[in-house]
């Protein structure tokens, strides 16, 4: 699950994480009040006005300003609320900025120059290890950075089963070329960004940059957390930042029927019951010189009302030539499975592209007679060749 980054913050400061100071506003006059109320709380006399979307590259768009003044908060903000920001992770039509957050300045005089760094926490699959990603070179450039000077990037490999090492998050400041109190504020940030990676069971957690102040205190200045959605029955508090705006409303509603749905971009629809079978099942779609347009899991228990609205969901997508639906009856009996889908297509009318259902398993026979003698326009098939078969003639 993605989060915002006001709501990463909220994570990180509770691991103890340094922060800068900031809040959320829906509107210019929640702006301008959060201004007056950080200015009497920090002292600060700028603020940092950030839109507050599912995205990065939020500066490079325009969805980051900086405010000298209250009333330049106020115009900063009524700009960026309603906006629809466009940046390189984003479609070209861009998401549209629903909330601001601001926050303190940090960029002030002292005795020591600031600096910008990048860090990023994450799982590397295949060596079943942590990896902790870190740059002296930290900002919006910082993919420049790994491609023009790769020697700038450095990582830390930690084993999970014993966590990160006091001596591991020294190495991270003395690579960073921190020395003094930066120095020993690193180390502290660093185990304090470990805590949090594992304790809220993040599968990233992405800051860049990290900032180093003048007065040399080490700050998460930007955040990017995204939660295992396997754990978020662990963190019901978590689970409730959920922004539903920020996400593909079919697969919102695809959740809401307990669907497992994710739009791609092909061209022929699949319902399927297990994930592996729906893997499988978009490799025959393209062997088949297909491409599939959505990954959809029914689940072990698919019944008529699921079915049902699997097939709505699909049909949502103007881009879909052709729906297989590829069903092994294992706990799930294929004649129920049958009744489902002739219940389905009856309730929503004229389904008017071709329809293949590949049915196996428990009562597949049964099944595959309900459909032929259902007078519904449908392609039934038994083996997987026969469905990639009909998947190619009926796009030909």
């Amino acid at each position: 699950m993605n989060l915002h980054e006001y709501q990463s913050k909220i994570i990180l400061k509770h691991y103890g994480v340094s922060v800068p100071e900031g809040l959320i506003a829906h509107t210019e006059e929640e702006a301008v009040k959060a201004a007056e109320y950080l200015q009497g709380s920090t002292g600060s006399d700028k603020f940092v006005i950030k839109a507050q979307v599912h995205a990065g590259g939020r500066g490079k768009g325009g969805g980051v300003k900086v405010a000298k003044t209250i009333d330049e908060v106020r115009t900063l903000a009524s700009q960026i609320i309603g906006m629809h920001l466009v940046t390189p992770q984003t479609s070209k039509e861009g998401k549209l900025v629903r909330k601001v957050y601001v926050e303190q300045n940090i960029y002030y005089p002292g005795p020591s120059e600031p600096a910008e760094i990048y860090m990023s926490i994450l799982l590397n699959r295949q060596k079943g290890h942590t990896i902790l990603m870190y740059s002296p070179r930290g900002g919006m450039d910082i993919e420049k950075v790994a491609e023009e000077t790769p020697e700038q990037i450095f990582t830390e490999t930690v084993d999970p089963k014993i966590g990160l090492q006091v001596f591991q998050a020294r190495k991270v400041a003395f690579n960073l070329g921190l020395k003094e109190d930066a120095y020993k504020n690193m180390v502290r940030f660093v185990t304090a960004v470990y805590k949090a990676y594992e304790g809220s069971d993040a599968s990233l957690i992405e800051i860049n940059p990290v900032f180093k102040t003048s007065d040399n205190k080490i700050l998460a200045a930007d955040a990017k957390v995204v939660i295992d959605n396997n754990a978020l029955f662990r963190h019901p508090d978590i689970a409730a930042m959920r922004d539903f705006d920020e996400e593909d409303p079919v697969e919102v509603e695809a959740t809401r029927h307990d669907l497992n749905y994710v739009k791609l971009n092909g061209n022929v629809g699949c319902m399927v019951n297990g994930a592996g079978l729906a893997m499988a099942t978009m490799d025959i779609i393209k062997l088949s010189g297909g491409d599939p347009a959505n990954f959809l899991d029914v689940g072990g228990s698919a019944n008529a009302k699921r079915v049902e609205e699997g097939f709505r969901i699909i049909l949502k997508d103007p881009a879909v030539k052709a729906i297989l639906v590829n069903i092994f009856g294992g706990i799930v009996r294929c004649d129920l499975v049958a009744q489902g889908i002739v219940e389905a297509y009856k309730n929503i009318g004229e389904i008017n592209i071709p329809l293949i259902v590949r049915l196996q398993g428990t009562n597949a026979v049964e099944g595959k007679k309900l459909i032929d003698e259902s007078g519904l326009k449908v392609h039934s098939a038994i083996t997987l060749q026969d469905a990639a078969k009909l998947v190619t003639q009926v796009l030909n």
